[in-house]
């Protein structure tokens, strides 16, 4: 080590989690690696590759770059900015500290938002020549919504402003006042020049005006408010853990509270009720278990636990709701469309997830609310979310863990978004499903037919419904009972109230796809035939179908763009050449094909009898293993 505190020093000291974050370029890697380096945690070797790095890649000439210590991948090192965050660990004889160097850039907010998450203090860095940024606003904005409350502001390169007392008091006063509109109280200014070390460990000699803490100081002494040891017990499971019949645990996290064998435990979301038998650790029994410990907990009586459920204290019980306010970061390229469906992650839970309706967006700058009817990449919005089944819950201005929660795209796996769940909406609580006397089953026995949902995607002009009623027709010669869904048809009654933006092409599809299940449970075989140019709600389409029980086909019409519009028998393409039509299916909105269809057909060419016919085989070929009732 280059100098400063022994390894074990520490032992006493809480951890503290340190997000650097602020614009680009004003010098968060720099400032991390002096502190780093002043404060003794750079390894030798480090130090060695360090200085070798410096003359090769460096911004400093012949002294050392310290931003370097930080930015570590080949591409960072090499344009000089922070791509991915960046985590490090060190020790002083007082604390224990791991820090996350956030990127500065736009397009890396989802990077930064990811430090912001785990973080007790943030630093944020201010470039005392350009004051403060949309960008410093942002990262300050996503720091107080991910429940960070205390901020240092470092306000650096100090030396390029003439280490101006009146500039440095400028910015803090200008700081102080926006953050007291984020419920930022605690805010520590501090005036640096991090390349020179300035008030990083060591105090400044050239600015003698200054009298408050250095950086190192204010971190070993800040003091955040830890909630997760108060309050009621509560363990997410993470793992059932049977390594043979005699034994049986339910291992996670404590995030809140602690526990003791005797304790009376209630399962979430069902409301069983045990008490603790055991806590079992690495290390043996123990008697007690803490909050951001991992532990397994054997039970007095034999319950029902499984991934996902939540361990809490029977006298304070979390909520469970299916439905909320949220606040979401969106991190996508793709934007959020409402009613469209998506994965829900919340601890150990999963469910599945919409957003509908998006109340509005949140300007990053005033934080005044701006209507909107999607959210793009990076912004902040508030939303309702309906879930697919009740989760186990507390508000984020209460329980980080239980508050937070990811939303994943459904087709790409990418982490679309990260949430907060404000409070439960209770407006759903007395519905519930009606028992009927004949059902799905019985009807289809009743036409001697087997329930089926045919949907016939592909473009406009693409001979979707010219093969749908050709479909039908043969259907009912051979005696069985239909029901046609044409997309135009539908936009007449049902769905006027909807334009082709891509959330309403989402509305429609989910609109459609309800009376199509409907229509299926009274025993028809339903033929859809609309663009649908989305996979996700095509897909969606499917489950929502089969988890009724009823099979589901998807036709594609596969006929090339230059094809269907050659034959244009509606017009359409033309006015959308010319900019009469918005949002138009291959022109100015993309079309996705299905990757893989039970039934392709060419559109190109060949006669559309013949397809109808593949149609018609396929239906007819169906049985009840294919989703229940009769035999076709």
């Amino acid at each position: 080590m280059a100098g400063g505190a022994a390894p074990g020093a520490a032992a006493g000291g809480g951890l503290l989690r340190v997000l650097a974050c602020g614009s680009v370029d004003d010098g968060k890697s720099t400032l991390i690696g002096r502190l780093l380096f002043d404060a003794g945690a750079v390894p030798e070797d480090h130090l060695r590759t360090l200085a070798a790095d410096s003359a090769r890649v460096g911004t400093r000439g012949a002294e050392l770059d310290y931003a370097l210590l930080l930015d570590g991948l080949a591409a960072e090192r090499e344009q000089g900015i922070t791509i991915d965050v960046a985590w490090r660990q060190f020790a002083t004889p007082r604390r224990r500290f791991v820090i996350a160097d956030a990127p500065g850039h736009e397009q890396y907010t989802r990077n930064m938002a990811t430090g912001a998450a785990a973080a007790d203090v943030a630093v944020l860095l201010v470039d005392a020549r350009k004051g403060l940024l949309t960008q410093t606003l942002r990262h300050s904005r996503i720091a107080a919504l991910f429940g960070v409350r205390e901020v240092v502001l470092a306000v650096n390169k100090m030396d390029l402003v003439d280490l101006s007392q009146a500039v440095f008091e400028r910015i803090a006063a200008d700081y102080r006042a926006f953050a007291s509109q984020l419920g930022l109280a605690r805010i520590t200014a501090i005036p640096m020049v991090a390349a020179d070390g300035d008030n990083v460990v060591a105090r400044s000699t050239r600015m003698p005006w200054y009298a408050g803490p250095t950086l190192l100081e204010r971190l070993e002494t800040a003091d955040p408010a830890d909630a997760a040891a108060e309050g009621g017990f509560c363990l997410p499971v993470q793992w059932v853990n049977r390594p043979d019949a005699d034994f049986r645990g339910y291992a996670g996290r404590v995030v809140r509270g602690r526990i003791r064998p005797g304790d009376a435990l209630r399962v979430l979301p069902g409301g069983r009720e045990t008490r603790v038998a055991r806590i079992v650790t690495m290390d043996g029994d123990a008697e007690e278990a803490v909050a951001g410990q991992s532990t397994t907990l054997v039970t007095a009586t034999e319950v029902d636990v499984a991934r996902g459920d939540v361990l809490v204290a029977a006298a304070a019980p979390l909520e469970v709701a299916d439905q909320f306010e949220a606040t979401l970061l969106w991190l996508d390229d793709e934007p959020l469309l409402p009613g469209r469906q998506y994965d829900l992650k919340l601890g150990t839970q999963l469910a599945r997830a919409s957003v509908n309706p998006l109340k509005h967006r949140i300007d990053v700058d005033s934080g005044g609310r701006l209507a909107a009817e999607r959210l793009e990449l990076n912004d902040l919005g508030v939303g309702e979310i309906a879930l697919d089944r009740p989760v186990v819950f507390a508000p984020h201005a209460e329980q980080r863990e239980l508050g937070r929660f990811i939303l994943v795209d459904r087709q790409t796996r990418r982490t679309a978004a990260v949430g907060l769940l404000h409070f439960a909406l209770r407006r759903a609580r007395n519905i519930h499903w009606q028992a009927h006397g004949v059902d799905r089953a019985l009807r289809a026995r009743q036409k001697q037919q087997q329930p089926c949902v045919v949907w016939f995607t592909g473009l406009s002009g693409a001979g979707k419904s010219v093969i749908a009623n050709l479909v039908e027709q043969r259907l009912v010669e051979t005696g069985r009972h239909t029901y046609l869904l044409d997309g135009d048809n539908v936009r007449h009654g049902l769905n006027r109230d909807l334009g082709f933006t891509p959330q309403d092409r989402v509305e429609n599809v989910r609109r459609v796809t309800e009376v199509a299940t409907l229509m299926a449970d009274a025993g028809l075989i339903v033929l859809v035939a609309m663009i649908s140019p989305f996979r996700a709600e095509r897909a969606q389409a499917r489950e929502r179908v089969t988890a009724a029980g009823t099979a589901f086909i998807e036709v594609f019409v596969d006929t090339p763009l230059e094809v269907a519009e050659a034959r244009d028998v509606k017009g359409l393409y033309a006015r959308a050449r010319r900019g009469e039509l918005r949002n138009f299916t291959g022109v100015d909105s993309p079309y996705e094909p299905p990757a893989s269809p039970e039934v392709r057909i060419d559109g190109s060419g060949g006669r559309p009898q013949d397809a109808a016919e593949r149609v018609v085989a396929a239906v007819l070929a169906l049985r009840a293993t294919d989703g229940g009732g009769a035999p076709a």
